[in-house]
């Protein structure tokens, strides 16, 4: 029944969700009671009376409630922003600075200090986070192990209990994913529009999520994705992760500076193998590519004609990413709201032992 609210394009009313759902208006009204209670749901004055009868109160996604802690660290910044039930965004922070001399244990107590900024923040505006999600560059394995992240020289880092040190996050629920992932479901969830679609996260590494109708692929492991260490030049420049000629050599952040049309191509070699492999229609290019997209865009495209099989059949859809550079963190908050949307009665069941 929540999902009927939040999916809706009006208010609707207890009996348009009754007539939605197939459930009883009797059943609705408990149920929107309980919802109204746990602040999930809020009733908005009806719209101006327009004919005869009473107008019905209307039924919409409350702004204060539970949110979402959305964490990022990456080679060259720390991020956190909180996005709220509805989607929108409530707080957001950045710091620019070279992860690479850190050690894991204080870059993870840095990033902790910012979302604590970020938590106190939220509950200041009225709002309760319901967890957090950190996006990294790297492997990540089950409950939160950052196996290896190659550009930051991390591996085998247990993220959620370096997270939890920090007193404000103590007891959080945190969960831990490729940030290429996360943005490529944030991607999803605010576009709402193409099912299937190769997300390409361009940072000083570069990865990828590729989305299958609608459901993020992680392939046998959970480690699908890693687009930045395909070959593109077998003999070429030697990279991070002891191989040579990987993309992210020619098309990663820092090689943009020394020129943007090899990178380019590189990406262009690169998403070709991709397209003729799995057959997907949409290339949607986020962080670093978002701002510079129309000056990648024709060397890529060039690429894609002359080495994708189909290219006369079916050209491949080239487009900017929505979210821009915020799509990992903006991507990681919203795992955490969609949780809270997807199964309701697990956060009312936490409000309510919280309130005992």
């Amino acid at each position: 029944m929540l999902q009927t609210v939040a999916n809706s394009t009006n208010q609707p009313s207890r009996a348009a969700v009754s007539a939605a759902t197939g459930l009883t208006r009797a059943t609705v009204s408990a149920l929107v009671d309980d919802l109204v209670a746990g602040g999930l749901l809020v009733e908005v004055d009806p719209p101006p009376r327009t004919g005869a009868g009473r107008p019905a109160v209307g039924l919409t996604l409350t702004s204060t409630g539970p949110a979402g802690l959305g964490l990022e660290i990456n080679v060259d910044y720390l991020a956190a922003c909180v996005v709220d039930l509805t989607g929108a965004v409530r707080q957001r922070f950045v710091e620019h600075a070279d992860q690479r001399p850190a050690d894991p244990a204080r870059a993870l107590a840095t990033l902790g200090a910012l979302a604590a900024r970020a938590r106190l923040a939220a509950e200041a505006d009225g709002l309760t986070v319901a967890g957090a999600a950190l996006a990294v560059p790297g492997l990540v394995a089950g409950g939160g192990l950052v196996r290896v992240a190659p550009n930051l020289g991390w591996q085998d880092i247990d993220a959620v209990a370096e997270l939890h040190r920090v007193p404000e996050l103590a007891g959080l629920p945190v969960t831990v994913d490729n940030e290429a992932n996360l943005a490529a479901l944030g991607e999803l969830r605010v576009t709402g529009g193409d099912p299937t679609f190769l997300y390409i996260s361009g940072e000083i590494g570069i990865g990828a999520g590729l989305v299958l109708d609608g459901e993020l692929y992680r392939g046998v492991r959970g480690w699908s994705g890693e687009i930045g260490h395909v070959t593109v030049y077998p003999d070429g420049r030697p990279c991070r992760c002891g191989s040579r000629g990987c993309l992210e050599q020619y098309a990663g952040q820092e090689a943009l500076e020394s020129g943007e049309p090899l990178a380019a191509a590189a990406l262009g070699i690169a998403l070709s193998a991709v397209v003729n492999l799995l057959d997907v229609p949409v290339i949607v290019l986020g962080g670093a590519y978002a701002p510079i997209f129309e000056r990648l865009r024709e060397g890529i495209e060039a690429e894609l004609r002359q080495r994708v099989l189909t290219s006369g059949l079916a050209p491949v859809v080239l487009r900017p990413a929505a979210l821009g550079a915020d799509a990992a963190m903006r991507g990681a908050a919203d795992a955490i709201i969609r949780a809270v949307r997807e199964n309701p009665a697990t956060w009312l069941r936490r409000s309510s032992e919280r309130y005992a």
